[in-house]
C-alpha cells in the first residue's frame, strides 16, 4: 500500500472489538431464571426493539424495560424480569488491551481516531466508566448522529467528525455487514476477530507490529 493510499484516520468499533464479553457470566444468570444462555441479548437485539435505542429515540433504561416486559411471562412475572435485568446489566465487559494499544499508536502517529458504535444516548458514560474519554478524537455514536451503522449517512457523518474524507478512513469492526457498508460508503475496512494482532491495519497506518 503506497503512502498516497494509506488511511489517515481510524474508526474503531466498540463492542466486539475494543470491548469484549465473557458470555458465560451472564449465561449463569439467565440459567438461574430458567432461560437459555443468550436469551436476554437475543431479545435486546431484536431490530424493532433495538432501532429506537440506537437512534436516540428512547433511553437505554426504556430499551431494557421492553426486554424485561417481553421476558416477564417466561421468568415468573414482571418483578422477576426486572430482577433479571438488574443482574444482567451489572457485568460491564472488559477492554482489550491490544486494541487499545493500537488506538493509542494510531493517535501517537498523528492520525485521528473515532470510536464508531451503534449505541444508546448514554454511551459517553460507558467510555467514562472505563476511563476512555480522552482516548478518542471523536465519538461517532449512532444515537447522537441519528443514523446507525452501516448506513452510508452514518459513515459520512463519522468521517466528517474526523475532518477526513471516507477514502482516507479505515473502519475496524467485527461484523461483516458493517465492513460491507463501510466499503460501499468509500472507506477501507478490516474485519476484526478475537485475538487478532491487528498486523494488517497496523501496516496500513505505517505502524510497526505490536511486540
Amino acid at each position: 500500500m503506497s503512502s498516497s493510499q494509506r488511511p489517515t484516520a481510524l474508526l474503531v468499533d466498540f463492542d466486539g472489538v475494543l470491548r469484549t464479553f465473557d458470555a458465560s457470566i451472564n449465561a449463569k444468570i439467565e440459567q438461574r431464571y430458567g432461560l437459555e444462555p443468550g436469551t436476554v441479548l437475543e431479545t435486546a437485539l431484536e431490530w424493532d426493539r433495538l432501532l429506537p435505542a440506537i437512534t436516540g429515540r428512547i433511553t437505554r433504561a426504556e430499551w431494557l424495560a421492553t426486554v424485561a416486559d417481553t421476558l416477564a411471562d417466561r421468568v415468573g412475572g414482571p418483578q422477576r424480569a426486572a430482577e433479571l435485568m438488574d443482574e444482567w446489566v451489572v457485568y460491564p465487559g472488559a477492554i482489550d488491551p491490544q486494541v487499545l494499544r493500537f488506538v493509542r499508536d494510531v493517535r501517537a502517529a498523528g492520525h485521528p481516531v473515532a470510536v464508531a458504535t451503534n449505541s444508546t444516548a448514554e454511551f459517553r458514560d460507558v467510555l467514562e466508566s472505563f476511563g476512555l474519554t480522552d482516548e478518542f478524537d471523536a465519538v461517532a455514536n449512532s444515537a447522537e448522529l441519528g443514523v446507525h451503522k452501516p448506513a452510508k449517512e452514518y459513515f459520512a457523518a463519522a468521517c466528517a467528525l474526523l475532518a477526513t474524507p471516507p477514502s482516507r478512513c479505515m473502519l475496524v469492526d467485527d461484523i461483516d455487514r458493517m465492513i460491507r457498508g463501510a466499503r460501499a460508503a468509500g472507506l477501507t475496512a478490516y474485519r476484526y476477530e478475537p485475538g487478532d494482532d491487528l498486523s494488517y491495519p497496523r501496516r496500513a497506518f505505517g505502524l510497526p507490529s505490536a511486540a
